[in-house]
C-alpha cells in the first residue's frame, strides 16, 4: 500500500502516529462489537441466526481482545512483535469467520451479510496495520 493512501487514510504522514491510528480504530470497533455482543447476545443470535452464548463467549474474547489493541495504540512505539500478533490475529479471525460460514453456522441471511462484512473489515484492519508496521519499520 503506499505511503500516499497510508496518509491519507491516517490523516497523518508520521508512520508511529499511522499505525497508532489504525490500532486505535481496530480497538474501537472490536471493542463495540465485543460489547455489543456481550450485552445483546439473545436478540443479536436470533437476528444473525447465532446461538447467544456463542456470541456472549466471543463478544466477551472480542472485548478482551479490544482492550489489549487499545493498550498497544496508546503506546508511543508499539512493539512490532506485539503489533505483528495483532496483524496475524486478524487474518486468523478473517478466515475463521468465513470457514465457520462455509461448514459450521447456518446463520440468517442478515447473519451472513454480517459474517462476510466483518471479516472484510477486519482483513482491512490487518492490512492497514502490516502496511503501517512496514513504514514504521523503515522509517
Amino acid at each position: 500500500m503506499s505511503a500516499t493512501l497510508l496518509a491519507g487514510i491516517s490523516r497523518t504522514t508520521e508512520p508511529q502516529s499511522m499505525l497508532r491510528r489504525f490500532l486505535a480504530a481496530d480497538a474501537l470497533v472490536t471493542g463495540a462489537n465485543g460489547l455489543a455482543y456481550s450485552v445483546a447476545s439473545g436478540p443479536l443470535g436470533r437476528l444473525l441466526g447465532v446461538d447467544g452464548t456463542l456470541l456472549l463467549v466471543l463478544g466477551l474474547l472480542l472485548t478482551a481482545y479490544a482492550a489489549g489493541v487499545g493498550m498497544l495504540a496508546v503506546r508511543p512505539r508499539p512493539p512490532q512483535l506485539a503489533v505483528t500478533l495483532v496483524v496475524d490475529i486478524n487474518i486468523v479471525w478473517s478466515v475463521l469467520g468465513v470457514v465457520a460460514l462455509a461448514l459450521w453456522l447456518e446463520p440468517t441471511a442478515v447473519g451472513a451479510a454480517w459474517t462476510v462484512l466483518q471479516a472484510l473489515a477486519v482483513a482491512g484492519f490487518a492490512v492497514l496495520q502490516w502496511s503501517a508496521l512496514r513504514a514504521a519499520a523503515t522509517a
